[in-house]
């Protein structure tokens, strides 16, 4: 598990150099903008496309289902993975279908 959180860190910086920022503006807790980073890190969404990249070969899809809506900051952190790693994302959540390919989503970033 350990090593999910070391690609986190990993995915965290790369992603800021590559254009992705973390939207805190939805995260209600009362705290400073560090810790809502944080907070967002721990998104279940994150940490399976973290699994994925450690659990897979280079190039396969990446395959992500779950019962809740995927928030808008997962799915900007899922756009910037599918570019940067070159990797096909498949995310179902509870409303709708997203294919990311090379940080274009399928759904239109329609919310």
């Amino acid at each position: 598990m350990e090593e999910v959180y070391d690609k986190m860190d990993e995915l965290s910086i790369k992603l800021k150099e590559n254009g992705y920022s973390p939207d805190v503006s939805r995260v209600l807790y009362d705290v400073d903008d560090e810790q809502k980073e944080k907070i967002l890190l721990g998104h279940s969404e994150k940490l399976a496309l973290a699994f994925g990249l450690i659990s897979s070969p280079e190039g396969k899809p990446i395959r992500i289902m779950k019962n809740l809506r995927v928030c808008v900051d997962c799915h900007s952190f899922a756009k910037v993975v599918s570019r940067v790693y070159e990797r096909e994302v498949f995310m179902r959540d509870k409303n709708r279908f997203h294919h990311i390919v090379g940080g274009v989503c399928s759904c239109g970033d329609y919310w």
